[in-house]
This record gives structure tokens, C-alpha cells and sequence, in this order.
């Protein structure tokens, strides 16, 4: 049985003396003012380290461990990591590179191609032990944020015991993302069976990446889009492929839970930084496509344009938010250099195709009830890699594309995109929004997201029923996701704990490829969680007025912890209407509260009497 622990333990953050590496070949935090040289490093911020094969494996491999052991145990902490990787081969047979990667931390490669940058060793994430420093309650359940892109692993565990040197770990839950990825000679597990034995782990995401033999084991949800893969073993809940050469087949469903589209409807990869070979920094911003499977980058180049690097502002987080929007006013796209920025007002993005790249889980915090980022009514504009925090004062959104009922100009051809954007309200200090995301515009694509109101944190998040009580009325986030515009997919929503209706889609032709969803679990009482005489709110809510809907692989999860003798009518509730059409969905008890019903009075109940065990509905209507 796979579950969500009842109780989350905080823990102690660890404080490690920092090392920092300056070489010829590497070089952290430049001045801002320095004009690099050909070849040599930008100026791109003091979390920021780039490492060239030239440098001896054991003085790379100390640098990472120490920021593991910084960043192992700091979930709710402010520090962000980006570490990139020069074109070449590190580590070797003999010597592997074994890299384990903690909280807000980014490895990626810097070349035009995954097999520009070779990694000989690993790329891991265990689960992490919540109990005393000892092996007790080891999950991978709150392992969040951290990114992995654009490079070559050859599996090798050289050194590691048996059971570690079995395959490439990476257990890991929501707002992780692995793209651009080439794994041989080994097999990937999206769980960590070593510590203490196989454990839970909570969803994730591959994109645009050639895999090996995967064990997903105990993994409850997975998104693997536009890859392939050798084979895929095990899954929970919900895995959920699209366009993925080698995906198992779904016919069987639940048993086993997979489900798979042939091809993605619409995606688009994320922009990356890479050194092409004069050594000149570029950012190359793939091109939207329909209809895709496989890599994009298995017969060459990406498919795209590139920019120089001067073609961005590098902001850092002392900039202030004037200066940033100057920058965009002046034609600038926007690089934010990881750290946690204070945002008393919007960031505007109003022209359109501005890219707005985020390295190391650059953090936007809102001040004063500001709505951090705002993007206009405009094609292609494209935000990828940054986490945006609520503040102490409500916000009206958190990001807001397009206006309501405004006068907007979108492309099917070159729609807007989000990709790796996270939200999160609460976990580090109490949060308040009114919503997170609002989509107003149309062809709009929404590639991976985490819309997070917090279920724990560091402050104002005790544990019992008194804390949580006091978590419903101060850490305050009424709606996830609200999406307003027509024509807008989304691969890969992730929509947790919100007051009202996790996500809302009131635009027409929507597509979803992959829904997860918690249920708030800390409303005090059932007249708390009422939508007007229903008892509850569904978790993926589809506009009354909608005609045309399409949703492929979803759950909704109950975990009414503070009081679990409250009822939630409806996991899903969607009109009645042919074209609306809801394909593998399903409710589970995480052991407290109860689902009525999956989708408009039909299956159920998730209750206590079957925790763990989940009602499916293999598609609504039914055929």
C-alpha cells in the first residue's frame, strides 16, 4: 500500500562551510561588471559554477558533495545552485562522477546536444530520512525541486555497494524535472530501493530524453513525454506516457495503470543554455511542434533559434524590479540567476517571443500582495525555470497570463509556454493568494508545472489539529490553476491542497496529458469545505459553458487529515457533453476523508474502508 505520511517532520537545516571553486576552468559568481572574455565564464550569478573536463574528477566531485550535504536536508532554505558542465567527458571507469543532487539545485550540460557532455558515473536523488539522522521513515515524498538536463550519463556505480551500484536513482516527487537526457548502460529507477527497502515516491516528469530499462516502482504518478524508452517496469497509480517511442501499452488499463498517447498534440522544448564552439554562451529556444514522438534532438540540432547570451538581461536577485522591466522595455530577454527575489511589483513581459530563463530554481517572491510576473496578450513568449512564492499579503494571482476579456493576439503556430514553473504558497513562511496561475490567453502551453499551497512547512505549520486549523485560515490559496483562454494544453499539471477548485478550466478545446491532484487536507470542519449545498470541490473542475474538453490520465487524492469525517462529493466534475471526454481517471484514499464519487456521481467511494486502493473510471462518458 502506498500512502502519504500522516505527519511531516521539519527537519534541522543543515550548516556547512561553503567551497567555492575558482580555476581557469571554472569560475563562480563574477563580478556583474566583468566582461568575460572568449570562451571564459559570464557573469551569471554567485550560485553559479561551471566546470570544464580538464579539472581533476576529485575536485568536482568535492564541490557537489559539499553542497549536497548543504542542500540535502534544506527544503524550506533560500540557497539555489546551479551547476553546469562544459563540453567533454568527465570522469571515467575507473573513476566515476557520482553526483547527488539536494534542494534547489540544477545540473545541466552546456551543449548544443546531449553527447556534447559526458558524464561517467551518476546523477542520483535517494530518498531522504526524516527521523534522527537515522534510516526510520526514509521517503522520496517531499523530495521537490531540482533539475537535470542535457547531458550523457553512462551508468556506473564503480565503488558504491551492491544494491547502489544496481542503477541510476532518482526518487523524487513533484517540481523535478529530467529533459534532454541520453542514460546508458544501466537501468533508471524512479525510486530509491536501497534505504530501508523501496519506498513512496510522488510523481514526476521526463521530457525530450532516450531512457533505458526504467523502474518506476513505487512511483504513485509519472509524466514521460516525447522520449523513448527501452522499457518501462512497475508504476502505482497513474504513468502516464506521450509521444514516447517504446511506451508499454495501455490497453489493459488499470492493470497495469498505464496510459499512453501516440503522439503529443502540441509541445514545445525548454530553452537551454549551451557554449557553442568559439566558446560564446547562447541560449537555444526550440520551436513549438504537433504531433511529435521521440527526441528532438536524435537526427541533430533542435529545431529553433539562438540567441546570444547579450541578447538577456542577467538579473540577479538584488536587481530591482524597475530595472528589470526597463531591460524588457528596452528589447532585453530575461536570464534570472538563481536566488530568491523580493517582487514589489510586476515583472511585465508585454513583447512578443521574450524568453524569460530561469537557472538554479530562481525563486520570485511576491511583496506587498504584488502579482510577480504578468505576461501580456502576445504570441510566444516563453517562461521556463523559475519558482514563484506568495507572500505575507494576499496577491490577486501569482502569474498572470493575458488579461480577462481583454483584446489578445496568440498562434496556434507560436503559443506562449510555461515549462518547469512552480508555485508554491507557504512552506518557508505562510503564503496568501487569491489564485496561482490565471490563464487568460489563448494557445497558451503549459509544459510541467507544480501549483503547491503548502501542507507543510517552517512557520505557522504545526502539526495536530490546532496547527492545521490554523493553516486553513492563515496560509490562504483559494484557487490553483484557472484557465480562462481557448486552446491551451497542458502536459504534465500538477495541483495540490487549494481551498476551492484546485484547477478550473473554463476555456474551450483544452488539453490535459497527465492531472495530479491533492485535496486540501487541514479544512477544520465539512461547512468549511462547501461549495454553496455540495459537499466540497471537485479537484479538476471543467467550465459548465465548456463544449469541447480533453483530458488523458488524472487522480485525485483525499488526505482529510485535520478531520477525516469530511466528505468531498466529486474527484472530477465536468459538463455533460459529448465532447467532453475524460480518458483514465481515478480517485484514492491516502487514509483519511472520503470521494463520493470519481466524476459526476459516477464511481466511488474513495473511503477509508479501501485506502490505497484506487476507483478508476476508464473514460467518461462512456463509450
Amino acid at each position: 500500500m502506498t500512502t502519504r505520511p500522516p505527519g511531516r517532520r521539519r527537519p534541522g537545516r543543515i550548516l556547512a562551510a561553503g567551497l567555492a571553486l575558482v580555476t581557469a576552468g571554472a569560475l563562480t559568481g563574477t563580478s556583474a561588471s566583468a566582461a568575460p572574455a572568449l570562451g571564459a565564464a559570464p557573469a551569471l550569478g554567485a550560485g553559479v559554477t561551471v566546470f570544464d573536463p580538464s579539472m581533476p574528477v576529485e575536485q568536482i566531485q568535492a564541490v557537489l558533495d559539499a553542497t549536497h550535504a548543504r542542500q540535502v536536508d534544506n527544503e524550506m532554505g533560500t540557497d539555489r545552485y546551479a551547476y553546469l558542465f562544459r563540453p567533454g567527458t568527465y570522469g571515467t571507469a575507473e573513476k566515476p562522477l557520482q553526483i547527488k543532487v539536494g534542494y534547489y539545485t540544477e545540473i545541466s550540460g552546456l551543449g548544443a546536444s546531449p553527447s556534447d557532455v559526458v558524464i561517467n558515473g551518476k546523477v542520483e536523488v535517494y530518498n531522504r530520512c526524516l527521523a534522527d539522522g537515522g534510516t526510520a521513515n526514509c521517503l522520496a515524498l517531499v523530495n521537490f525541486w531540482r533539475t537535470l538536463s542535457n547531458l550523457t550519463i553512462n551508468v556506473n556505480g564503480a565503488g558504491q555497494d551492491g544494491c547502489r551500484a544496481s542503477a541510476n536513482f532518482w526518487a523524487v516527487s513533484q517540481a523535478v524535472s529530467l529533459r534532454r537526457l541520453d542514460i546508458k548502460g544501466g537501468n533508471l529507477s524512479l525510486m530509491d530501493y536501497c534505504t530501508a527497502g523501496p519506498q513512496y515516491a510522488s510523481g514526476g516528469f521526463i521530457a525530450d530524453s532516450a531512457l533505458p530499462d526504467v523502474v518506476s516502482g513505487s512511483q504513485q504518478q509519472w509524466l514521460t513525454r516525447d522520449s523513448s524508452v527501452k522499457s518501462w517496469s512497475n508504476g502505482v497509480w497513474n504513468q502516464v506516457f506521450s509521444g514516447v517511442e517504446g511506451a508499454p501499452d495501455d490497453a489493459t488499463f488499470p492493470v497495469p495503470p498505464y496510459t499512453t498517447v501516440a503522439r503529443t498534440p502540441l509541445s514545445r522544448e525548454k530553452p537551454y543554455l549551451f557554449v557553442d564552439a568559439r566558446g560564446r554562451y547562447q541560449v537555444r529556444v526550440p520551436s513549438a511542434h504537433r504531433g511529435t514522438a521521440g527526441t528532438s534532438w536524435g537526427e541533430g540540432l533542435t529545431a529553433g533559434r539562438t540567441l546570444p547570451l547579450s541578447a538577456f538581461f542577467v538579473a540577479r536577485p538584488s536587481d530591482p524590479v524597475w530595472r528589470i522591466n526597463a531591460q524588457l522595455a528596452l528589447g532585453k530577454h530575461l536570464l534570472l540567476t538563481p536566488g530568491v527575489y523580493d517582487i514589489d511589483r510586476s515583472i511585465d513581459v508585454w513583447r512578443p517571443g521574450t524568453v524569460v530563463l530561469g537557472i538554479g530554481h530562481a525563486t520570485l517572491t511576491a511583496v506587498g500582495g504584488a502579482t510577480p510576473l504578468t505576461v501580456a496578450d502576445v504570441p510566444g513568449v516563453i517562461v521556463a525555470g523559475v519558482t514563484i512564492d506568495a507572500g505575507t499579503e494576499e496577491s490577486t494571482t501569482l502569474l498572470r497570463v493575458g488579461r480577462k476579456h481583454g483584446i489578445g493576439i496568440s498562434s496556434p503556430d507560436n503559443p506562449t509556454t510555461l515549462s518547469d514553473v512552480y508555485f508554491r504558497v507557504g512552506g518557508p513562511h505562510i503564503g496568501k493568494t487569491d489564485t496561482a496561475l490565471e490563464v487568460n490567453s489563448d494557445n497558451v502551453l503549459i509544459d510541467h508545472t507544480w501549483v503547491w499551497r503548502a501542507d507543510h512547512g517552517v512557520e505557522g505549520f504545526t502539526e495536530g489539529v490546532n496547527g492545521d486549523t490554523q493553516r486553513w485560515r492563515t496560509n490562504t490559496g483559494r484557487q490553483g490553476a484557472v484557465v480562462n483562454g481557448d486552446d491551451v494544453t497542458a502536459t504534465g499539471l500538477f495541483v495540490e491542497h487549494f481551498q476551492r477548485y484546485n484547477t478550473t478550466w473554463n476555456g474551450e478545446r483544452g488539453t490535459t496529458i497527465l492531472y495530479q491532484n491533492e485535496l486540501p487536507y487541514d479544512p477544520p470542519t465539512q461547512a468549511d469545505w462547501m461549495n454553496g449545498t455540495v459537499e466540497g470541490y471537485a479537484g479538476y473542475k471543467v467550465g459548465d459553458r465548456v463544449r469541447t474538453h480533453t483530458l488523458h490520465g488524472a487522480g485525485v487524492y483525499v488526505f482529510n487529515q485535520n478531520n477525516p469525517s469530511i466528505h468531498t462529493e466529486n474527484g472530477f466534475e465536468v459538463p455533460r457533453r459529448p465532447g467532453v471526454k475524460l480518458h483514465h481517471i481515478m480517485t484514492v484514499n491516502l487514509s483519511a476523508g472520503t470521494i463520493d464519487h470519481v466524476v459526476n456521481g459516477v464511481g466511488g467511494p474513495a473511503d477509508t474502508g479501501h485506502v490505497g486502493v484506487p476507483v478508476y473510471v476508464n473514460d467518461y462518458p462512456a463509450p
